[in-house]
Formats: C-alpha cells, structure tokens, sequence
C-alpha cells in the first residue's frame, strides 16, 4: 500500500459542501468527541453544510472509532507529523472553506461565526488571536505566552511583514483554493508557520479575529515541546528570510569592516583616549571577509529558493536577474587582480631593503588589505559560478 500523501489542494471527492471543520488528531480519545459534538453543534446552529473531518496520525487509542461513531469523517495519514496531518486533511476536505483547530478541546468549535464570516466576505487566511480573545488560566504555558509566541510573532512581522498578533494560533480558517496554490511542503510543528508565510508572500488577504483559548480536556502531555517546537518555528522563519539570516547581517559587517580599515590603513587612530592599530585593523578585515560571504549566500540562497518556487516574488526575481554570473566573475576577477597587485607591491617593498627588516607595521597594512581583497575576490567569482550552476534548468 502506498504511503505517499495527496498533495495540497487535491480534491479526492466532489461536493457541494460549504464548510469543513476539520481537526489534527493522535491520541486524542479524552477530547475528540467532545470537538466533534461542539463543530456539529455550530453546523446545526447555523445550518452550513459542511463536515467534521478528522485526519488521524496513526492513533492507538481508539480515536478513529471515536471519531466515526461520533459521526465524523476519517483519513488516515501514515506520514507522522503535525504538518502531514493537516495537509492530508486539507487534500481530502469537500468544503470551499476550512477551519482547522487541535482536538484537544482547547478551541470553541462551536463559536466559529466569526471565521466563517470573514471567509465569506472575502479574506483567503483568517487567523484566530488568543490574545485578545482571552487566554484561560493555565491554557497556555508561562514560557509560550510571555516568551515563545510574542517573539516568533514579532519575527513574523519582521521577517515578513504579516502584521499579525498572533502567528501561531492553532485556530484558522481558509480558502482551500487558496492554501491549495501555495505549495506547502513541511510536515511538522512549523506548518504553522509556513501558512502564514507563504500566504503573507504570494499576497493573500488575510485577516484576525478574536478567538478564546482555554486549559486543554487531556490528562497527558501535549504534543508540542517548547524548546524543540520553539526551535523548528525560529528555523523555519529564518530559512525563509535569507536577507535577514545572510544579507542583512553581512551588509552591516561590510560596513563596518570597510569604514574601520579604510581608516587604519593610513595609521592608528584614537577615539576617546582609546588607541586601534593593526590588530582592529586585522579584525576590521575578518568583518569584511564574513560580510562578503553572507551576501554570498543571501545570493545562493535568494536564488535557489526562487528556483523551487520557495520564495515568489516578481521583485526579487528581478533582483536575483541583476545579480548575473558575468557581474560577480568581472567584479570578483577585478577586486582579486587589486589584491595581487597589493601584494606585489609589498614585495617589492621588502626587496628595496634586500628582504631585510622594515616598517612592519607598515607592510601588514598594505599585506592585510591585499590579502582580504584576493579572499573577497575569488569569493565573488565561485559565488557567481555556483549561482549559474543552481539556475541551470532541468529539461
């Protein structure tokens, strides 16, 4: 039997189906029959045809049967994970909309009035903010409220712009056409994360409402582990934003290095009764060879994502366009036959005195600065090489 999952988007049965309600689930036996009745219960209040799905990661408790007799569809999804589960479940959903919550009994899914309002009017993305819709006591551990979400959160609109309170709220409703166009590809905690990204970058409306929080229905552990989940949402967001991970960073190091041996290459200098010589002045360089190869990599990594269609963008496609193999051989071949030339010259120097002793700190000056445009040159000329190399197409 093959494990291989639908992807996104793929609409295994037709249907005429408004809503689908649906719900991650491993091990849920305490709760899910409680979700399954609170989802059925707003389906019967409001008379929206839709179903309760439940997409089931290997339970062994009995869940799945839980989940039928309370009538309730079931996909099984054989690839493990947070992630897996849901895009299995978004593939097989019959409804043009989806709310998707944690089957905990930790959300409301008898008061998604406000989710499926916003989807109407309009919205492809509308996430739930525990934060002003209120939190319980005991809900949501110290560390995840006062530390873990609001600095992902504050990344999120950093990195990317998303203007959200609130980026990791379990609770969301969606347009299956429109998750379906973006591509989601992980399989575990940080799906979360890559909705709301990708759907920030391709421009999605997207939307918040309000939405309670309260203590989860389990007598075991939840699934999520703070550090390690915490840790998988930060990398996500980091991979997706190579300007911040590499370029911003090398850019400020660039700076810095160049203005500090700019300076230190015609002698010492003091600023404020402190003295910097020809040891900043070596630091300065090191500045200036790590900033070079972060952009480097911004470059590699800008490119290649755009290749997979990682991160679209008609802005950046034009700026990884300006960035040709011919500019970074010419401009690195040019900056490395300056450092040689450097170099040269402070041999010569040491010949004119027979190799005997001399100004030292004089020659390293000159050494220093060649020694660090050879290395930044042929930096510029491999990127450029293994940039062309990545954007060969395969037929």
């Amino acid at each position: 039997m093959s494990t291989q999952m639908p992807a996104v988007g793929e609409r295994n049965v037709s249907s005429d189906l408004e809503l689908t309600i649906l719900m991650p689930c491993l091990n849920e036996a305490e709760t899910l029959a409680t979700c399954i009745a609170k989802a059925q219960s707003f389906l019967l209040r409001t008379g929206v045809a839709g179903e309760v799905l439940i997409a089931d990661n290997g339970s062994t408790d009995g869940s799945q049967d839980i989940a039928r007799r309370a009538g309730a569809r079931v996909v099984d999804v054989p690839v493990r994970g947070y992630g897996a589960a849901l895009r299995a479940g978004i593939a097989t959903a019959r409804g043009s909309y989806i709310v998707m919550g944690d089957a905990d009994d930790s959300y409301s899914f008898d008061r998604i009035d406000a989710f499926l309002e916003r989807l109407r009017a309009g919205d492809d993305l509308v996430m739930g903010n525990r934060f002003r819709g209120g939190i319980e006591r005991g809900a949501m551990p110290f560390l995840h409220r006062y530390l873990g979400n609001p600095v992902l959160s504050w990344f999120g609109r950093l990195f990317f712009g998303s203007g959200l309170g609130d980026f990791h709220c379990g609770m969301r409703g969606f347009s299956k056409a429109a998750v379906s166009r973006l591509d989601l590809r992980t399989t575990g905690m940080e799906f979360a994360s890559e909705m709301v990204v990708r759907a920030t970058l391709v421009r999605l409306k997207i939307s918040e409402v309000p939405t309670t929080l309260s203590k989860d229905g389990r007598s075991r552990p939840p699934h999520l582990r703070t550090w390690r989940d915490g840790w998988r949402h930060l990398k996500f967001l980091l991979l997706y934003s190579p300007r911040w991970l590499f370029f911003y960073p090398g850019a400020l190091l660039v700076a810095v290095g160049t203005a500090l041996s700019g300076l230190l290459f015609f002698g010492p200098i003091r600023i404020g009764g402190i003295g910097f010589d020809i040891r900043t002045m070596l630091v300065a360089c090191t500045c200036l060879v790590v900033g070079i190869q972060a952009i480097c990599f911004a470059t590699i990594a800008r490119r290649f994502a755009a290749e997979l269609n990682l991160l679209p963008s008609p802005r950046l496609g034009r700026v990884i366009d300006a960035f040709t193999l011919e500019r970074f051989v010419f401009g690195g071949a040019a900056i490395l036959a300056i450092g040689i030339v450097g170099l040269i010259t402070a041999v010569a120097r040491w010949g004119e005195v027979n190799f005997g002793s001399l100004d030292v700190s004089s020659l390293l000056r000159v050494v220093a600065l060649s020694t660090t445009a050879i290395t930044v040159g042929a930096q510029l000329v491999f990127t450029g090489f293994l940039a062309g190399l990545m954007s060969i197409k395969q037929s």
